[in-house]
């Protein structure tokens, strides 16, 4: 056992998984108290009536594939979020460990950590330097009781890029003491390569991945976690069986096939695209104050009056996410790209 286990809760480290059910679809399953007749419109292949397998392994192996990392190193999950609540319950003691987030970031990670009741650390990124890392002021607020790093790799809701090297350096800084946590559920729209196969090889690197953004299968809820075999193996203890219902596995299964994914490679070089187009416009639009460069599928906004940008969109049939409650982005908004009419309409809107 290394030291990726050893930082984990003893309780997780102790804990015997629940055994579900026997999992052998070719037989007749009268061990699950299942009802034996499908509903009629029932749409799926496989049943809605039984269970869905338990670890579904033709996704994860589809899913290794896409990610190129050995299935032993991939755990599916429902989306992103599921990944960091497990991460939170695995490796943090309520009342005794702590995480890292570097704000303003993708919410989800502190929320996890006071649910677990851990203490959270806050090191800001730096504004004035277009939101970059203060990896020296990370490592700096790195306790003795410090057990998981969260970035986020396109940040959400700021749009900037970490780069590759600063992630792999405190990867190496933090090893021994805590997980660097990567989340990539933009790195599709970035113009860079993935960490998920380093993340595969080196001890306390954990990255996050999604079907719900490059993929379009948000309501799929279909994500993954990628590190090394024994650090995988250790959260999956924790999982819910069943966790991916069945609709979503065969809905996955379809649209990681050649064609799709095809069709969703041009759909995101049209969203890079249009992310460009859109990031010139705006920043010529009126009340506009500034447009922070973005390598995700979103931009970032502050305009002199946010409300009123906010109230002209919706008018126009648009929501936009409000960041005004956001320490330092109170006059920002988030704007998801849209098609290319639909972008053409908002900035009518805007104007």
């Amino acid at each position: 056992m290394s030291w990726v286990s050893e930082i984990a809760r003893a309780e997780i480290r102790a804990l015997h998984p629940y055994q579900h059910a026997r999992w052998e679809p070719g037989l007749i399953r009268l061990h699950a108290n299942e009802l034996p007749w499908r509903q009629i419109d029932d749409p799926t292949e496989a049943g809605l009536n039984r269970y869905p397998e338990p670890h579904p392994h033709g996704l994860m192996k589809r899913l290794a594939e896409l990610y190129e990392v050995p299935e032993a190193c991939l755990l599916a999950g429902r989306g992103s979020d599921e990944a960091i609540d497990l991460l939170t319950r695995t490796y943090l003691r309520a009342g005794q460990d702590a995480m890292l987030i570097t704000p303003p970031t993708f919410g989800m990670y502190a929320v996890a950590g006071r649910i677990q009741g851990a203490q959270v650390i806050e090191v800001p990124l730096r504004r004035a330097e277009e939101y970059r890392l203060n990896a020296e002021a990370l490592m700096a607020a790195v306790t003795a009781h410090t057990r998981l790093v969260f970035l986020c790799s396109p940040n959400n809701p700021t749009g900037n890029l970490i780069e590759r090297e600063q992630l792999l350096i405190l990867a190496r800084e933090l090893a021994g003491r805590a997980l660097l946590v990567v989340d990539e559920a933009y790195i599709e729209f970035a113009g860079v390569p993935s960490l998920a196969a380093l993340a595969a090889v080196t001890p306390g690197l954990v990255v996050l991945r999604t079907l719900s953004k490059a993929h379009g299968l948000a309501g799929a809820r279909c994500g993954a976690l990628i590190a090394l075999s024994e650090t995988v193996e250790l959260i999956a203890r924790v999982i819910m069986p069943y966790a991916i219902a069945q609709p979503s596995i065969e809905a996955v299964m379809s649209a990681l096939e050649p064609a799709p994914l095809e069709r969703s490679r041009a759909e995101v070089a049209t969203l890079i695209a249009e992310r460009r187009r859109l990031e010139q416009l705006l920043a010529h639009s009126r009340g506009a104050l500034r447009v922070w460069p973005s390598a995700a599928n979103f931009l970032l906004v502050e305009f002199a009056d946010p409300g009123l940008a906010i109230r002209r969109a919706h008018e126009a049939g648009f929501l936009l996410r409000d960041l005004s409650h956001v320490p330092g982005l109170h006059q920002a908004v988030r704007i998801s790209i849209g098609t290319p009419e639909q972008n053409d309409r908002l900035l009518a809107s805007l104007a």
